[in-house]
């Protein structure tokens, strides 16, 4: 099942009948795949890695799929005659993804972007870098909106500095540098909930894993107060994965970065599992989520293994705590966040 912007882009699969395209921050969905209807070839870059692992599998001769901030190095000077944007929910993402589409297309090459309308979509025109022709709405269908524009000039070259913001953050443990790049949540300052985390910090040691590692401030300041981590960073976005490189680097820290989807890609068991988790919105489908990531916490930990997380604390984590763990632990808590912390027995 195609998701709605995906079926607006194949109602108007004409636009890149026998044309050699990239597909930029695609959907959960086979859309690349339905492309080769109409087109020469297709490439796909993902940015959820979710959203690769759905149409890796079907990867094929005239199919190629890649997750990642950008093509592999092999691939940086490869050009396109036609790349297919979805648009983000984030602007400065948007920015970032119309440069890279630039960067891959031959001269005049067709620029098409699809998204929600109530996905920021419409801001496009304005939002259109000065090396493409204006954008012309094609079609509007499906709470949807495809536009066209045309590669007029030579890009900026895309370099991944100038796309991050570098800051320090105090930390109970000490000061910090970050590096943020667009599309990526991060505070230029400590939040409530991650602050609540890391005063109060377990023992650390051996093994530990940051869940959701974001920018990497806690992977940051872990590794500030214990050096001697064997940290393991996991994110499903190709953005925070980058960022929390970034960091590391940054700060002079080194730990293992790598996409995960929840708990797939992991293996072996941790002496510590550490996460302010990026489940906020309470809904029903990101909840059972956040449940399979406590179910699965217990059965990664070592013997004496901790577990600590902090969460809003209207979700209800309590239950699902207790049937995994047994019981429930909270050291901290303030008017807004929970700490919940268990020890493997």
């Amino acid at each position: 099942m195609l998701t709605n912007p995906s079926q607006v882009v194949l109602r108007n699969s004409d636009q890149f009948a026998n044309l050699d395209v990239l597909v930029l921050n695609y959907e959960a969905d086979h859309l690349a795949l339905q492309c080769l209807d109409t087109a020469k070839s297709v490439t796909a870059l993902a940015l959820d890695y979710n959203h690769h692992l759905t149409l890796s599998p079907l990867a094929a001769t005239k199919l190629d799929c890649y997750f990642g901030h950008k093509l592999p190095n092999e691939l940086e000077q490869q050009q396109f005659d036609c790349v297919i944007v979805f648009f983000p929910k984030a602007k400065p993402l948007a920015q970032y993804l119309l440069t890279l589409a630039a960067n891959h297309l031959v001269d005049e090459g067709l620029l098409l972007v699809v998204g929600e309308n109530k996905g920021g979509v419409k801001s496009l025109p304005k939002l259109l870098p000065e090396f493409f022709s204006p954008a012309v709405k094609i079609d509007n269908a499906r709470h949807c909106l495809l536009y066209r524009a045309f590669l007029l000039q030579p890009p900026k070259k895309l370099v991944l500095e100038d796309w991050y913001s570098q800051y320090q953050i105090n930390t109970p443990q000490g000061e910090i540098t970050i590096c943020n790049l667009v599309g990526v949540f991060s505070e230029k300052k400590l939040d409530l909930g991650t602050e609540l985390l890391l005063s109060h910090l377990p023992t650390l040691q051996g093994r530990v894993l940051d869940f959701g590692c974001g920018a990497g401030v806690i992977t940051a300041a872990l590794l500030k107060q214990y050096p001697s981590l064997k940290m393991e960073c996991i994110d499903i976005n190709a953005m925070a994965l980058a960022s929390c490189e970034l960091t590391l680097a940054a700060n002079h820290q080194q730990a293992k970065v790598y996409p995960s989807d929840g708990f797939k890609q992991i293996s072996g068991k941790f002496d510590g599992i550490i996460s302010n988790p990026p489940f906020h919105d309470g809904l029903d489908s990101t909840f059972a989520i956040a449940n399979d990531f406590v179910s699965q916490s217990s059965q990664r930990l070592n013997k004496n293994g901790v577990w600590q997380i902090v969460a809003n604390r209207h979700l209800p984590y309590a239950d699902n705590i207790a049937n995994a763990f047994g019981k429930v632990n909270v050291p901290a808590e303030n008017n807004k966040y929970k700490l919940y912390f268990q020890q493997l027995a």
